[in-house]
C-alpha cells in the first residue's frame, strides 16, 4: 500500500530532517521555514488519511468486529471528505521551486549546511537523495488521479462508489493541470542538482534555463580504441565525462559542446563495433557507439531535436553556458581511466565533494555499469510509477521464498522486512533489467510470479493476487526499459 510508504517519506522531511537542522546553526532559515510550513499540513493530513484507510480495509476484512456495511464498499467517500488536500498540495507545489533553489544555493555556498546535508543523507533512513523526497509530494495528486481512473474503469457506471470517485477525479485533474508547470520545473531542477553532485569539473549546471534531456554510457573512439564515457545531453550543451581517477563515485567532465554548433550523422561500423555515429562540434569530431540499435536511435533522435531547438531564436537570445573549471580537449586526459566493476563501489570522500550513499543506485552509476541510457521521458514515467507492498522473493539457485515489504521508486526496488521498518535492507536498481514470466525450465510452479533478469542475475517475485501481480509488472516495465 503506497500510502504507508508515502507517509514515512513525508515523515523523513517533517520529522527526521527537521530534527537534524534544529540542532545546527548557520542554516538557510528562511527556506527551511517555508519548507516545513508547507510540508507539515501534508504530513498531518496523511497521518489522518492513512488511519481512515487502514480502518476501512480492516472493516472489509472483518478485523474490526463491526458488521460489514454496504456503504463501506469503496473509498470514494473518504476521498471526497478529504478533497481539501488539494489546497495543501497546491501550496506545496507553488513554493517548491523557491525551496529547491534556496537549498541548492545554500549547499553550494554554505559549507556548514553542505556538511550537515551530506551527513543526513548518509543516515540509513534517507534511502534516496533528499531532493527525491522533496519532489515526492509534487507528483502525489497525479498518482491519486491514476489510481482513481483505474478504479472508475473497474467500477462501471452503476457501482455505488463510482459517483464519489468521479467527483474527486475531476477535482484532482483540475488542480494538477494548473500545477504542471511548477512540477516539471521542479523535477528538472532536482535532476540538475543531483547531476551537479555526480559531476566535477563544471560550474553552474543548475542554470534555470537548462533542461535535462538524456544521460548514458557510449563507447568513444580514441587513440587507445573504444572506451566507455558518460554523455549528458541538455537543452543547450552536450557534456562527456569519465570516472574520476581519485573519487570514483564522481565523473570528471572532459568536454562540453554547445548544441548550436553541433551536427550528428550515422557512421559505418569501425573496428568491429556497430551502432556508431559521429558528433561534430567546432574543430572536434567524436565517434561514438551505442550499446544497441534502439539506444543509438534514442541518442540520434534527442540530439537532432535538441540541436534544432537550440538553433531556433528564443525570446531572450542570450546564451549562458556552464564553465569548465579544468578541462583540456587533449585525449591523453582520458588515459587515466580504469575499468571498474560493480563490486568496486566503495565509500570514498574527497574534500568537500562528499559522495552520498545513494551513488550506486543513481542512474548515472547504473547507466555506467550497465552500459545503457535514460532519457527525460523515462524519468517522467519513473516519477509517476510508485508502488509498495508485500512480495515473495526467490533467488535463481534457492528453493525458498522470502516475504518482504518492497518499495519501487526512482528506477529501483528497496527491500524491507516489513512496512514498519525505517530503512531498507537492500536495493536493486532496475535499469537494464528485463521483466518477463518464468519459462518452463525455471521450474516455478506458482501463480502470479514474474522474473527479473540482467545477464546472469535472475530474481523471481511472487505477488499475492492477479491484480497486484499486474500492477507490479506495469510499473516495473516503465523502469527497466526492457521487457
Amino acid at each position: 500500500m503506497t500510502e504507508r510508504t508515502y507517509k514515512k517519506d513525508l515523515e523523513l522531511i517533517n520529522v527526521w530532517f527537521r530534527d537534524e537542522v534544529s540542532k545546527e546553526e548557520n542554516m538557510p532559515t528562511h527556506a527551511l521555514t517555508v519548507l516545513f510550513g508547507v510540508v507539515d499540513p501534508l504530513y498531518e493530513f496523511h497521518c489522518s488519511f492513512l488511519r481512515e484507510l487502514e480502518h476501512r480495509l480492516a472493516t472489509w476484512e472483518g478485523r474490526t468486529g463491526m458488521p460489514l456495511q454496504t456503504h463501506v464498499q469503496g473509498i470514494g467517500d473518504i476521498l471526497l471528505k478529504k478533497v481539501q488536500m488539494t489546497e495543501f498540495y497546491s501550496n506545496y507545489v507553488e513554493k517548491l521551486p523557491f525551496i529547491l533553489e534556496r537549498l541548492n544555493s545554500a549547499y553550494c555556498t554554505n559549507s556548514h549546511f553542505e556538511r550537515m546535508y551530506c551527513d543526513f543523507e548518509m543516515q540509513r533512513v534517507c534511502y534516496l537523495p533528499l531532493t527525491s523526497f522533496l519532489l515526492r509530494p509534487a507528483h502525489r495528486l497525479m498518482h491519486y488521479s491514476s489510481l482513481l481512473e483505474r478504479l472508475v474503469n473497474h467500477y462501471g457506471e452503476n457501482h455505488p462508489d463510482a459517483k464519489n470517485c468521479k467527483t474527486v477525479l475531476y477535482k484532482l485533474k483540475q488542480v494538477t493541470s494548473m500545477l504542471l508547470k511548477n512540477v516539471h520545473y521542479s523535477a528538472n531542477f532536482v535532476k540538475l542538482m543531483e547531476l551537479q553532485r555526480d559531476l566535477y569539473g563544471i560550474d553552474n549546471l543548475t542554470s534555470n534555463r537548462r533542461e535535462f534531456l538524456r544521460e548514458g554510457c557510449l563507447q568513444k573512439l580514441s587513440k587507445k580504441g573504444y572506451q566507455n564515457r558518460m554523455f549528458f545531453l541538455f537543452s543547450d550543451v552536450l557534456l562527456y565525462a569519465n570516472r574520476g581517477p581519485i573519487n570514483q563515485h564522481q565523473f570528471k567532465v572532459h568536454g562540453q559542446l554547445p548544441l548550436r554548433g553541433l551536427m550528428v550523422e550515422e557512421t559505418e561500423p569501425k573496428m568491429g563495433v556497430s551502432n556508431c555515429f559521429t558528433i561534430y562540434g567546432g574543430n572536434r569530431a567524436l565517434m561514438v557507439a551505442a550499446n544497441s540499435p534502439e539506444e543509438k536511435e534514442k541518442w540520434l533522435d534527442d540530439l537532432n531535436s535538441s540541436i534544432q531547438s537550440a538553433r531556433e531564436p528564443k525570446d531572450d537570445d542570450t546564451v549562458f553556458y556552464s564553465s569548465l573549471r579544468s578541462c583540456s580537449s587533449s585525449e591523453d586526459l582520458l588515459g587515466h581511466s580504469s575499468n571498474l566493476q560493480t563490486s568496486d563501489i566503495v565509500a570514498i570522500a574527497s574534500g568537500s565533494a562528499k559522495p552520498y550513499q545513494h551513488f550506486s543506485n543513481t542512474t548515472v552509476h547504473v547507466c555506467w555499469h550497465r552500459n545503457t541510457t535514460v532519457g527525460k521521458e523515462d524519468y517522467r514515467k519513473a516519477l509517476l510509477n510508485y508502488l509498495s507492498g508485500y512480495l515473495l522473493r526467490k533467488f535463481k539457485n534457492s528453493s525458498g521464498w522470502q516475504k518482504l515489504w518492497v518499495v519501487f521508486t526512482n528506477f529501483c526496488l528497496f527491500f524491507y522486512k516489513s512496512y514498519q521498518d525505517d530503512f531498507p535492507l537492500a536495493s536493486l536498481p532496475l535499469v537494464g533489467y528485463a521483466v518477463t514470466l518464468p519459462s518452463p525450465h525455471d521450474n516455478i510452479n506458482k501463480d502470479y510470479v514474474f522474473k527479473l533478469q540482467f545477464k546472469n542475475h535472475i530474481y523471481f517475485f511472487r505477488a499475492e493476487s492477479e491484480y497486484t501481480f499486474q500492477r507490479w509488472i506495469d510499473v516495473i516495465k516503465g523502469a527497466t526499459l526492457r521487457s
